[in-house]
């Protein structure tokens, strides 16, 4: 099979990790309950900044967001680390800018995920990620935002949201969390 995966707050819990990172920065301790009840992306607000401040916070913090201990999901590497022991195609496509793809390579590989080089992809905004999606003929793609799997609805690939606070109004096949290697074959069999 060929699988598609997104990588923030899809594979790695990027966001939490940011958000942890603000209380820090800013000598805050906002609970996780406030995390866990935001329903969009973006988590500025949780700390009383404005969309400018926010997105200043974020360009500033990004060094530390992006490289540092993020964790995975439980079960994310164990089960792409299976899939590709069971031969099966891997490809990672990640908004990340431009100068951060090879950084995220190596940053994926150290993390224990299995990376091939010709199948990773970055530095592209939603819309051309849709492209890529779609050239690749993936059987199945993963990915937190549903603004992008709707827009793979007439293709022939299958998608599913991996469930998070901002996304779970939409009506998408989803996982909840990752499984193990013979329950995630299972669902996609379904």
């Amino acid at each position: 099979m060929r699988l598609g995966f997104d990588i923030d707050d899809t594979l790695i819990n990027l966001r939490e990790h940011a958000f942890h990172i603000y209380n820090k920065k800013l000598g805050k301790e906002i609970g996780l309950e406030v995390f866990n009840a935001l329903k969009k992306v973006e988590i500025h607000e949780s700390f009383g900044m404005t969309a400018e401040e926010g997105s200043q916070m974020w360009k500033n913090s990004l060094e530390e967001v992006y490289y540092t201990d993020c964790p995975a999901f439980p079960g994310a590497v164990e089960l792409l680390q299976e899939l590709n022991r069971q031969g099966h195609e891997i490809f990672y496509i990640t908004a990340r800018n431009k100068e951060h793809g090879e950084r995220t390579k190596k940053w994926l590989l150290e993390h224990g995920f299995p990376v091939h080089d010709e199948r990773f992809y970055w530095g592209m905004k939603d819309h051309e990620k849709v492209n890529i999606i779609k050239q690749l003929h993936l059987d199945f793609y993963f990915d937190d935002k549903p603004e992008i799997l709707k827009t793979l609805s007439e293709e022939p690939v299958k998608v599913y949201l991996k469930d998070q606070s901002y996304n779970r109004e939409v009506n998408l096949p989803r996982i909840v969390n990752w499984p193990a290697y013979q329950a995630f074959i299972k669902e996609l069999e379904k």
